[in-house]
């Protein structure tokens, strides 16, 4: 943006529409625009810049979120921490982010004397961010448990808030989580012990990240039929892993876990995922060497080009066997419950902040003889993407509030069936809404979106990724059928129940009505015909409709994304908008064949709703 400002004016350039009412500055351009060619301050396209603030001040839905679950000294204290953390956010880790994006991994296999060396050179920025976690416990405070079953959140709300500045740091946060996680579970044993502090670590100096590496050369989520490297028992009770890893994430990384086939007495291995098991492994020794590890090149990514992923070989990498032998993928599973929640975080944090650009954009950007924040068309469109954000919010957030209760033992055997069925559920469907709604953002800009020098380019790139790291939307969709198979059903009961039963009684509360339906369940597909509307909520105020349920369309992640937003709309200091982003989704995605001019859509008070929805928050 920089580049695009002139010197001494910082307008809005256009073309049309001088006999409106239009600021200060966007007058000082239409005049220039009137002069010879010669008199002109500049002859390029010339915008001023969107900038944003302190992203936990500004993001009103995060802080009323806080406010509504947060015991009162805690709140307080996450407050503060939040507030101090987004003014560091905007002064200091914003600038590295950008600098990572700048400076991306370079590999050098050699040495200048021939050596091979194998090194994988980061800029210094990279290697900040990395002090920076550790001193803002974006991986300690899930573990610290000072605040009980609330640390999870607090620690998920950080990284919500740092993950689309960081420069792609949040991918080996993510998991660094996970491997903790998997330590843990396993009652960290002794001779973890040591591993475990140093992931936990608040202190730069001892504070470690790891890497996962599961995807080899026949592919990535198929890991039982898929993995070919091998484990060699040695006399000491450790192990040597021989194998090519075809992709490793954050290749830079102090530890890994890895999957592998133990070779038993006659040399041989057992196929299938009955054969894998986990292992935990340092990536250089304490002298700085590899461990037994060769880096064959580091791959030409879309996105994400601020991370080293990089091809593997193994050639006798010394390893530790942390899980029952034959029970790998069992032992990995919580790792990749952690990392699909971080994924899910990071595609929210992304949809924020390019909403954020974009409406902060609209109030500069001078199109057709006004600015965009006065088309109502284009805050339409936005408010659009707004609900959206909100809806996936509150929906990961609901996933990290039940993480919580299970770290801290509370949690109900429904807590955890509802954990089991939400977690894949929210990842396939916050990465497949992330690239929707980033693009769309991007498309607010105009020519300016499409720009690789304003940024707006690398958040759309590192977006992409989300639909497909920690499994893509089929791979999650079997993982749900496989949780329902192994529950017998009973977290598809549970999750009928928590969202009838919660929805009927928050909207009683709440002084509204609820026309009930005929069928069993409003969720059950067989109950009415697609497209039909099966029961409602009305408010006794001037929304006649809050929303219609359609059983033909609803499905989980619909479902639990709208019942929490009536939720949060139906809490007592619920603001117009909380109501209006409820209704809204509800009426787009669980009741489609409600038409847009039974709602007032288009008239002038939804407008105004529009512009509501997009600014709340904002200074402006």
């Amino acid at each position: 943006w920089e580049r695009c400002q002139p010197p001494g004016c910082k307008g809005v350039n256009t073309t049309a529409g001088q006999g409106q009412q239009v600021g200060t500055q966007e007058k000082q351009v239409l005049e220039d625009l009137e002069m010879p060619l010669a008199r002109r301050e500049t002859e390029t396209l010339f915008q001023e810049q969107p900038e944003t603030g302190n992203q936990y001040l500004e993001d009103a839905l995060l802080q009323s979120y806080l406010k509504t679950h947060l015991p009162p000294k805690v709140l307080e204290e996450v407050n503060q921490d939040l507030e101090r953390f987004g003014n560091r956010l905007l002064t200091t880790i914003k600038p590295l982010g950008w600098e990572c994006e700048l400076n991306p991994p370079v590999f050098r296999q050699y040495d200048a004397w021939g050596r091979r060396v194998d090194h994988i050179v980061t800029c210094s920025a990279w290697r900040r961010m990395k002090e920076i976690a550790a001193e803002e416990g974006l991986i300690a405070e899930a573990y610290e448990r000072r605040y009980s079953n609330w640390s999870r959140l607090h620690q998920a709300v950080k990284v919500y808030l740092f993950s689309s500045l960081s420069g792609g740091f949040s991918c080996p946060l993510a998991m660094t989580d996970g491997a903790a996680k998997v330590i843990e579970s396993l009652g960290i044993p002794g001779s973890l012990k040591n591993a475990f502090d140093h992931l936990t670590s608040r202190d730069p100096k001892k504070f470690w990240t790891s890497g996962q590496w599961m995807t080899e050369r026949r592919g990535g989520s198929d890991v039982a039929n898929g993995t070919e490297t091998v484990a060699r028992r040695q006399p000491d009770g450790t192990y040597r892993l021989y194998g090519f890893k075809w992709f490793t994430s954050a290749a830079d990384s102090d530890v890994a876990l890895t999957l592998a086939r133990v070779v038993d007495a006659e040399g041989e291995v057992k196929q299938g995922s009955s054969g894998l098991s986990l292992f935990f492994l340092r990536v250089r020794d304490e002298e700085g060497k590899l461990n037994s590890i060769q880096v064959q090149r580091l791959k030409d990514k879309l996105g994400t080009r601020q991370m080293a992923t990089a091809e593997l070989w193994l050639d006798g990498a010394k390893a530790e066997l942390i899980s029952a032998e034959g029970h790998g993928v069992a032992s990995i599973s919580n790792m990749l419950n952690i990392t699909r929640i971080h994924n899910a975080i990071g595609a929210v944090a992304y949809m924020r902040r390019m909403i954020s650009l974009s409406r902060e954009y609209a109030r500069r950007r001078v199109a057709f003889g006004k600015l965009l924040k006065d088309h109502p068309l284009h805050m339409q469109t936005i408010a659009r993407m707004e609900v959206q954000t909100r809806g996936a919010f509150l929906l990961i957030m609901e996933i990290v509030r039940l993480l919580g209760l299970v770290e801290a033992n509370m949690a109900s055997e429904q807590d955890q069936l509802l954990l089991r069925l939400l977690t894949p559920v929210a990842k396939l469907y916050t990465g497949k809404q992330a690239s929707a709604v980033v693009v769309e953002a991007m498309e607010s800009f105009g020519g300016q979106g499409y720009m690789e020098d304003t940024g707006l380019p690398v958040i759309v790139r590192d977006t992409l990724v989300l639909s497909i790291w920690e499994g893509t939307t089929n791979i999650l969709s079997l993982d749900v059928l496989r949780s329902l198979t192994k529950s017998q059903g009973q977290a598809m009961a549970v999750f009928f129940s928590t969202v009838q039963d919660g929805l009927v009684s928050r909207i009683l509360g709440k002084g509204w009505s609820f026309k009930p339906s005929s069928a069993p369940t409003c969720f059950q597909t067989e109950a009415a015909q697609p497209g039909k509307c099966c029961g409602g909520v009305s408010t006794p105020h001037a929304h006649q409709r809050l929303f219609w349920l359609q059983p033909g369309n609803a499905d989980v992640s619909c479902s639990s994304t709208g019942a929490l937003l009536i939720e949060h709309a139906a809490r007592p200091d619920a603001s117009s908008t909380d109501i209006a982003a409820a209704r809204r989704w509800c009426n787009q995605e669980l009741c489609p064949v409600a038409t847009e001019s039974e709602n007032s859509s288009y008239e002038a008070e939804a407008a105004l709703t529009d512009s509501a929805l997009a600014y709340e928050g904002s200074p402006a």
